[in-house]
């Protein structure tokens, strides 16, 4: 089993205090990983999605005080960046900032008893409102929650984020079958998602 590459230093970075200290540790140690963990999910992503998928590697360029808890590679249809679609990255996410939003709800809406049906118990969890602690426990509810999403979505700066995670010693041992699995079985809402875009 080939692993994803990373070791328990890399989620060391993540207790550094200060903003400019914990960025040159996450660019130092992290990044670079999720960069090329991006260059080489992103065709293989295509080819069992079959979807254009380009990879992008948070920068957290935003930030300013407060170090990010969390960083990622996204996976989205354009080249040009993600924040402004839906994406993927072991989680559904749609930014605030994300154009169509609201057609992006009703689709949710429209669509949800059929994504009940795809997701079929599937440990889906919420990660909108994630204290960067524990995991979120899985929603009980598939179809309240994906009304709930919608709803989410039609607030003025409302987002989602939804989808799997894993511990600290799981993502350790995780290999890119089980990350890809996961990609998959998120395709049918990253799908409705980017219908409207």
């Amino acid at each position: 089993m080939t692993t994803l590459g990373f070791k328990p230093a890399d989620f060391e970075v993540f207790k550094v205090e200060g903003f400019n200290e914990r960025m040159q540790q996450i660019y130092a140690h992290v990044r670079p990983k999720l960069i090329r963990l991006g260059d080489e999910l992103a065709p293989e992503l295509a080819r069992k999605l079959h979807m254009e998928f380009f990879p992008h590697v948070a920068k957290h360029a935003r930030r300013t005080v407060n170090p990010p808890p969390e960083t990622w590679a996204a996976f989205g249809p354009s080249p040009k960046g993600y924040k402004r679609f839906g994406y993927l990255h072991a989680r559904a996410v749609v930014k605030s900032e994300a154009d169509k939003r609201p057609e992006m709800a009703r689709s949710l809406k429209a669509k949800a008893a059929q994504l009940v049906k795809s997701f079929k118990g599937a440990p889906l969890a919420r990660y909108d409102k994630w204290d960067f602690k524990t995991i979120p426990a899985p929603e009980p509810d598939a179809l309240e929650m994906f009304s709930s999403l919608a709803d989410a979505l039609n607030k003025k700066s409302g987002g989602i984020d939804v989808g799997f995670s894993w511990t600290r010693m799981g993502s350790l041992r995780l290999d890119r079958a089980e990350l890809l699995d996961a990609f998959r079985e998120l395709e049918p809402l990253y799908r409705v998602l980017r219908s409207v875009t």
